[in-house]
């Protein structure tokens, strides 16, 4: 980052903590406009004839207006970087040296590769933890395999018992035939 763009995002820093919220009037006294509800708050442009907010009366809320948005050459950056949405490896390679990687919405086997390939370019990815999401993925590929080799134990022992059974079934008819070719005899 060129040393204006360092100084603009600096200046960006002070802007943000200076400006109000800017929210509807009257949203702290009725419910449905945001009283004690922060996703109702949100700045709707009043249209009341008598209304002192739209006049722009001393002593009352201030409106957003264009004085308060952030320089143009650093609008929209993060973390002194601008953020660029990745679905694929190729997303990734495309990136430049002033941009942050933000996975956009991937499968789970996608975003590994991602992560995987962005931890060896040294890339930063903004909304994910790189280190602590590859850990739980390698914990949930290993308790898959256990559990995989557990039930092929599983079906091994079943099948044996399954023999088993079938071995002591054949007996018992083999013992059965001969008494029952005896029976026969006798009758005759």
């Amino acid at each position: 980052m060129t040393e204006e763009k360092q100084t603009l995002a600096e200046f960006k820093k002070i802007l943000k903590k200076r400006k109000p919220r800017f929210i509807r009037k009257d949203s702290f006294k009725i419910s449905k406009l945001g009283k004690r509800r922060k996703k109702k708050q949100k700045w709707r442009k009043p249209r009341g004839r008598h209304s002192k907010l739209r006049e722009k009366r001393t002593g009352h809320m201030i409106q957003p207006s264009i004085g308060w948005s952030s320089p143009k050459a650093v609008r929209g950056f993060v973390q002194e970087s601008k953020p660029v949405l990745v679905y694929n490896l190729s997303d990734l390679e495309n990136l430049k040296h002033d941009e942050i990687a933000v996975i956009g919405k991937v499968g789970k086997k996608k975003k590994i590769e991602i992560i995987e390939k962005a931890v060896a370019k040294n890339i930063k990815i903004l909304n994910v933890n790189t280190n602590k999401f590859l850990k739980k993925a390698r914990a949930e590929k290993e308790a898959r395999a256990k559990d995989k080799e557990k039930a092929k134990k599983l079906e091994e022992e079943k099948k044996a018992k399954e023999k088993k059974v079938e071995k002591k079934e054949e007996k018992k008819k083999e013992k059965e035939e001969p008494k029952s070719e005896t029976m026969e005899e006798t009758q005759k």
